[in-house]
C-alpha cells in the first residue's frame, strides 16, 4: 500500500490509478452509456414526433454522444490531479498549464458542437421523411439545402465560441479585423459567392429538383444533389458531373422530367416505282395502327411530305404520354414492327440510292466525252 501513496509529479499513484480507471471505464462502456442516454432523449423527442424511429435517432446521435461523454468525463477526472510544479514551463511566453487548459476546453466545445450537428442531421431526417409524403418535391430539396447551410453556421459559431471561451479573445475586435480581411477574401472568392447566390435562386425559383433528368451544357443526366456551390448530375454513362450553380442558373436548362409528352418521328422513303394507290393504302393503314394505340399516343400525323426521283417520302409524327425512356423506346419498337409488317403486306420497297460511274475519254474526239456505265 505504500506504493499507492508514493508521490509522482505532485500526485500519488493512487490518484493516477483512480483517474486512469475512470477514463478506461468510460472508454469501455462509452457505447453502452451513450446508447442509454440517446434512448432517454428519444423518449422526450418522441412525444413531439411520434413517427420517428428509435434506430434512426440512436444511429445518428450515439457516436457524437459517446465522444462527448468521454471528453467531458476525462476532463473532469484529470482536473482532480494537481498540476506538477516541474511542468511550470512557458512556450512562446504562455504557460504550459494554460495551453493544456485551453486544449481541454476546446475539446469539450468541439464535442458539444459535433453533437449539435448530429441533431441537425436528425431534424433534417425527420423533415425529409415528412417531405416524402408531400407532392411538392421542393420541400425535401429545401430541407437538404438549409441543413447544409445551418451546419456551416453552427461550425462558424463553434469556432467563434472556441476563440472567445477557450482563448479569451474579444470576438468583437476580432470580427472588426476580419471584416477587412473578409472584404478582400470576398473579392478573391467572387465565383464561390456567385455560386452560393445561385443556389438560393435554384431553391426559390425551382427550375429543377433532385431526381429530375436534365440537359445542360451538353451534359445529360439525373440530378443527384443540389449543394451550396454546385449541382451533381449522374450522366447516362454513370459518371458524376459537378456543375457550378452559377452555370445552372445562367445556362439554358432543359428539364426532361417536366415534359408532358414525348415526340417520335419516322420517315419512310418508298421506291419511286410505288403506285399512288399503294401509298394511299399505306397511309390509311398507318393511321389506323396509330389510332389503335390511342391510350399511349395522344396525337399523330401521317403525310406524304416529298416525292421525286429519289422516291416517295412519308413522314410519321406522333406524341406519346410522358413515358420513361424505356417505356418510350418499347412503344417506338412496337410501332416500327407494325410498319415493317405493313410494308411487307402491301409489297412495298424502300428507296435505294444508286450511283452513276462515268468514264471520260479525253483522247478520243469521236467518242462521247461522258459514258455512264452504271
Amino acid at each position: 500500500m505504500e506504493f499507492l501513496d508514493k508521490s509522482i509529479l505532485d500526485n500519488t499513484v493512487r490518484s493516477y490509478l483512480v483517474v486512469l480507471s475512470i477514463i478506461c471505464v468510460v472508454l469501455l462502456f462509452k457505447r453502452l452509456l451513450s446508447h442509454k442516454i440517446a434512448s432517454l432523449l428519444f423518449l422526450v423527442i418522441n412525444k413531439q414526433w411520434t413517427t420517428l424511429k428509435k434506430t434512426d435517432f440512436v444511429s445518428l446521435t450515439i457516436k457524437p454522444l459517446s465522444w462527448l461523454l468521454v471528453i467531458v468525463v476525462s476532463d473532469f477526472a484529470i482536473e482532480k490531479l494537481n498540476y506538477p510544479t516541474a511542468w511550470d514551463l512557458k512556450l512562446h511566453g504562455i504557460l504550459l498549464n494554460d495551453i493544456l487548459e485551453k486544449i481541454g476546453n476546446s475539446a469539450i466545445i468541439i464535442a458539444v458542437f459535433y453533437f449539435l450537428i448530429s441533431l441537425i442531421n436528425f431534424i433534417s431526417l425527420l423533415l425529409e421523411q415528412d417531405a416524402l409524403n408531400d407532392a411538392d418535391k421542393s420541400h425535401g430539396q429545401i430541407v437538404i439545402f438549409f441543413r447544409d447551410l445551418l451546419k456551416v453556421f453552427v461550425g462558424i459559431i463553434g469556432l467563434l465560441f472556441i476563440i472567445r471561451t477557450a482563448f479569451n479573445q474579444n470576438i468583437g475586435t476580432l470580427l472588426t479585423g476580419l471584416s477587412i480581411v473578409g472584404a478582400a477574401l470576398a473579392l478573391a472568392a467572387k465565383e464561390s459567392i456567385e455560386n452560393l447566390i445561385a443556389s438560393f435562386i435554384i431553391f426559390f425559383d425551382k427550375p429543377f429538383f433532385t431526381g429530375d433528368t436534365l440537359k445542360v451544357n451538353n451534359v445529360s443526366g439525373t440530378v443527384e444533389r443540389i449543394g451550396l456551390r454546385s449541382t451533381r448530375i449522374r450522366t447516362n454513362e454513370k459518371t458524376l458531373v459537378t456543375v457550378p450553380n452559377k452555370q445552372m442558373v445562367d445556362s439554358v436548362v432543359d428539364n426532361l422530367s417536366l415534359r408532358n409528352q414525348r415526340r417520335a418521328e419516322i420517315k419512310l422513303v418508298l421506291s419511286d416505282k410505288t403506285k399512288p394507290d399503294q401509298v394511299q393504302n399505306l397511309l390509311d393503314a398507318v393511321k389506323n395502327t396509330l389510332t389503335e394505340l390511342q391510350h399511349n399516343i395522344l396525337k399523330s400525323t401521317v403525310f406524304v411530305t416529298d416525292f421525286g426521283k429519289d422516291g416517295v417520302t412519308i413522314t410519321i409524327e406522333y406524341f406519346t404520354v410522358a413515358f420513361s425512356l424505356q417505356e418510350f423506346n418499347t412503344l417506338k419498337q412496337k410501332v416500327n414492327f407494325k410498319l415493317m409488317y405493313l410494308m411487307e403486306e402491301f409489297h412495298l420497297e424502300m428507296s435505294s440510292s444508286s450511283s452513276n460511274i462515268t468514264i471520260v475519254n479525253a483522247d478520243s474526239d469521236t467518242a462521247p466525252k461522258q459514258q455512264p456505265i452504271l
